[in-house]
């Protein structure tokens, strides 16, 4: 018996490998698939069922093209919604043998409709494993906000509502002994405080998980939906990917793994009014760039912002990257529905700049600057970017909040003749939100390098007081 936990930390996601007697199943699995297949022919298994959680709003998931290679069927728990694929819709309560071992079907509807959680029984027989999908996390349960995009007469109330009643009536009454494994954990915009451990015991959760304490239904809908904030604009779009079916992942590659000259790759961006995203390292970006790209580091949580960003899942992308991480950008592109890179810069940066083209530059300075610059001129604007969450826990006195989430509105408090000072947590994001600006004409962004932790540590700053956050959305 072997129970694996494949977790993927930029979408703060958890796929899993079930095996039993040389047949395996795997539960909400990534966009490329390969590793799932050659996993199991290394071990000599067969990959007999694709298990879904939900239709899941914030990747894409793999279940279509798992199942074309493999032949194995997919499996969704109760659901009314037609899909674009073939599939076992289950019934609560079914069972489906896996070798020696059994995986019965719980119907948990609450964060979706379809909801499902996965109760894996033993060669023994014993009830060891629970899957939980969205419905239980680590410490939090998963938002009830998001299904209402599909279904239009629901609301986040009457979602939490049946969460409610599925955590006490499905859930709670299983043995405290069983492990819990839920598809995600901190970082995840699915729940709104999840802790960073990625496994526990369900009596430990009933013990510490504040949505599993006593209290009444209207109690519990009022605390799983204070502190909710609008979810990223492209997962409505991927959940009817996941539910209307997709491109293959291997189109997806051939289309994106274009390689172009610098005469190329700025011929495509006129011509199609593509968004240029780089993903080289924020420091190394500020020191020289094309002219109206916009940093997203792919060492950082890119798809995530890039989905936030990016309000079309439909735009044509081309892409700046460091030599040999340009299919890896591809794919994690692939992941929340990006399906239509058109080509990369060959040689990446340096190509450009040996190619004598125009580069553009942007500012930073270190704390220590900083505060030099405070000292001879007094009081600067400056702009935190990071989540309201954030800031309200903690922040530089004066500072203005603008969030690089809601970067629209986040424009408007952003002054053209005016200079601003720029910091986020540690320098991913500010990079990110000050390119995107650049881009648009506002010239007098300045970086604040290694960001608000950077900061604080200097001493340098008067800093509020910490609140603990009752959120981290």
């Amino acid at each position: 018996m072997l129970i694996e936990q494949i977790y993927t930390g930029c979408l703060a996601q958890g796929a899993y490998y079930i095996e039993s007697d040389g047949e395996a199943a795997i539960i909400d699995p990534l966009r490329e698939v390969q590793p799932y297949i050659e996993k199991a022919e290394k071990r000599g298994s067969k990959i007999k069922y694709v298990f879904e959680t939900h239709f899941h709003a914030d990747f894409v998931s793999g279940h279509k093209d798992l199942s074309a290679k493999t032949g194995a069927p997919i499996v969704f728990g109760p659901t009314g919604l037609k899909m674009g694929f073939d599939a076992i819709v289950a019934q609560d309560g079914q069972i489906f043998e896996l070798g020696k071992a059994k995986i019965k079907v719980i119907h948990t509807p609450g964060h979706t409709m379809e909801s499902s959680c996965f109760l894996l029984i033993n060669e023994e027989g014993k009830e060891e494993a629970l899957f939980t999908g969205d419905t239980l996390f680590i410490g939090d349960v998963g938002r009830p906000d998001l299904a209402q995009k599909v279904i239009a007469d629901l609301t986040q109330d009457k979602l939490a509502g049946h969460l409610y009643d599925s955590l006490r009536n499905k859930i709670m009454p299983l043995a405290d002994d069983i492990i819990v494994y839920p598809a995600h954990g901190a970082g995840s915009a699915c729940g709104k405080n999840m802790s960073k451990e990625t496994t526990d015991t369900l009596g430990n959760q009933k013990k510490t998980n504040y949505a599993l304490q006593e209290m009444t239904k209207e109690e519990f809908i009022k605390e799983v939906t204070t502190g909710l904030t609008p979810p990223p604009a492209y997962f409505p779009q991927n959940v009817m990917m996941n539910i209307q079916g997709y491109d293959s992942i291997d189109e997806v590659l051939n289309r994106g793994f274009n390689p172009l000259s610098p005469a190329a790759f700025e011929a495509a961006a006129n011509e199609t009014g593509a968004v240029v995203i780089d993903t080289r390292d924020a420091q190394t970006f500020a020191k020289g760039f094309i002219p109206n790209s916009i940093n997203i580091g792919i060492d950082g949580s890119f798809a995530v912002w890039v989905g936030a960003l990016v309000p079309d899942l439909k735009q044509e992308i081309l892409i700046v990257a460091d030599e040999g991480r340009e299919e890896e950008v591809i794919t994690r592109l692939a992941r929340v529905g990006y399906d239509y890179c058109i080509g990369y810069l060959k040689g990446g940066f340096e190509s450009w700049k040996q190619d004598g083209r125009e580069i553009d530059t942007i500012t930073s300075v270190t704390t220590e600057e900083l505060a030099n610059i405070i000292e001879k001129e007094g009081q600067v604007n400056i702009l935190d970017i990071r989540k309201n969450s954030e800031y309200l826990s903690e922040h530089v006195i004066d500072a203005e909040n603008a969030p690089l989430d809601y970067i629209n509105d986040s424009m408007t408090k952003v002054n053209k003749d005016k200079t601003y000072y720029v910091h986020c947590a540690g320098g991913y994001r500010s990079m990110v939100f000050n390119s995107i600006l650049k881009a648009r004409g506002y010239d007098n962004l300045i970086d604040i390098k290694g960001g608000f932790d950077a900061i604080k540590d200097s001493g340098l700053f008067k800093v509020s007081d910490y609140v603990c956050p009752t959120t981290l959305l």
